[in-house]
């Protein structure tokens, strides 16, 4: 994990992944996007997976834990991504803890972080995630 973090440090990504065969990618879109992606288009590459974020808020973590990944550090991470990687049994690591991802143009909280607030399980974060992108495809 030592690799990741460094990688993640010093590349200027905002995700490092090192899948189960030992092949580390970097991704460098905002948000969850890159991770929605994994998701759909090359799921195999989360599942068992080592993953370095810059940034883990509850929307992050919702999807991590569904896409079955291995273990996760967080250069920030929020309370709230806590108890999904807890009751997943997915081992974590940060190094900043936050009580809210707040978005670097002001100071309010991240919209990601507002729309699945009230999520209780990974599965309910992954569905408003979806159902919220889905929404704004469509205006």
């Amino acid at each position: 994990m030592q690799e990741l973090i460094e990688r993640l440090q010093q590349s200027g990504c905002s995700l490092v992944v090192c899948d189960s065969l030992g092949q580390t990618t970097t991704y460098n879109k905002k948000g969850v996007r890159d991770l929605v992606w994994l998701l759909d288009n090359e799921p195999w590459r989360l599942q068992g997976a080592y993953v370095a974020d810059k940034v883990v808020g509850k929307a992050a973590a919702g999807l991590m834990v569904c896409a079955n990944v291995a273990s996760v550090y967080g250069m920030t991470m929020s309370r709230q991504a806590l108890p999904l990687f807890d009751d997943a049994g997915i081992p974590y690591e940060y190094e900043e803890l936050v009580d809210a991802i707040i978005i670097p143009e002001g100071d309010n909280r991240c919209p990601l972080e507002q729309i699945v607030e009230d999520a209780v399980t990974a599965e309910d974060v992954e569905l408003l995630l979806r159902e919220h992108f889905e929404e704004m495809k469509n205006k």
